[in-house]
């Protein structure tokens, strides 16, 4: 994720790092969406993706998560991850512990789990289920050159059905990511023939609105409601277009600073009644942790700093939207 730079001076980057602090809500629930839980904005909960923290330990980015304000950590499990799929049985527990000691909610994980026949997968879902974790992100999808598309769809079609199998076996929901780019999910109207049905339980989408407004442009709305009831957690980020090497692509920005409506997508979100695990990615220019580098080439504070800002963003654009 996060193929693009925000190209912006030092000075510039510096003067944007300033914000302040800002109490809790994100989404609420009333109509269609059967599987929300009945919560009011208050008791919503955000999330940062901890690929963010990847130059911090399990203690220390706990820690620093929790100061800044979110509730809890979407954690990377997958390779180049905070916990390696090998490794899960050991460090996740770690993980969650160090999440637990400073009250954040073990709740969601980022994996490439898709082969719920495959040993390694099943083990990092077995572990999740054991230790708390309810959502989490499958690996992505491509439609191959040496197939049709509606092969492809069949197959996947299965595929997901058997990740269903496994879910509800650990108590789980599995989110795919819509995904900019020649992507299964890319679209979001190839979803839905793939993904069971709405009224399942255990699979669903994870819907990005930044890859959905890439790819939607200002049809966008009606990608989200074909989707919305699919919908199990969300990803919340920005972009704009810009020209980078004589092309344009999709530049990643801090909240508020591109191209999402977050008041019109915030405010059908509330109409939709769609209650579901947020998580917060910073995809732009953060010396590396945008990337989750394991060394970062500018100083922590400043990456906090910009984690904060866009928390405040985010919440603050929740409670305006009508």
């Amino acid at each position: 994720m996060g193929k693009g730079h925000d190209y912006i001076s030092r000075r510039h980057f510096s003067k944007r790092t300033a914000a302040a602090l800002c109490s809790v809500p994100f989404m609420p629930l009333h109509g269609w969406n059967a599987l929300s839980s009945n919560t009011s904005e208050e008791d919503i909960k955000v999330h940062l993706f901890s690929k963010h923290l990847q130059f911090l330990g399990y203690e220390e980015m706990s820690e620093v998560a929790a100061d800044i304000g979110f509730d809890g950590l979407d954690l990377t499990v997958r390779p180049k991850g905070h916990v390696l799929p090998e490794n899960v049985q050991d460090d996740l527990p770690k993980a969650v512990e160090a999440m637990r000691k400073y009250g954040l909610q073990p709740k969601m994980m980022t994996t490439n789990v898709l082969d719920a026949h495959a040993e390694i997968d099943q083990q990092v879902l077995k572990t999740a289920s054991k230790l708390g974790l309810t959502h989490y992100r499958t690996g992505w999808l491509s439609y191959p050159e040496d197939r049709s598309i509606q092969e492809s769809q069949e197959i996947y079609k299965s595929l997901f059905k058997s990740l269903e199998a496994a879910n509800e076996k650990w108590g789980l929901i599995g989110c795919y990511q819509n995904h900019a780019g020649n992507h299964v999910g890319a679209p979001i109207w190839d979803l839905p023939p793939m993904l069971p049905g709405p009224q399942s339980k255990h699979l669903g989408s994870q819907y990005d609105i930044r890859h959905a407004v890439v790819e939607g442009g200002m049809s966008w709305e009606l990608d989200l409601r074909l989707i919305a009831p699919y919908i199990r957690s969300i990803v919340i980020k920005d972009f704009k277009w810009g020209m980078q090497e004589g092309q344009w692509k999709p530049v990643n920005t801090p909240l508020g600073e591109g191209m999402v409506d977050f008041g019109r997508y915030f405010s059908l979100l509330k109409k939709y009644g769609i209650n579901v695990p947020i998580s917060l990615h910073l995809e732009y220019d953060l010396g590396g942790a945008e990337h989750g580098a394991q060394q970062i080439s500018i100083d922590k504070k400043v990456v906090y700093a910009m984690m904060k800002k866009d928390l405040t963003f985010l919440r603050k654009a929740w409670k305006a939207a009508e």
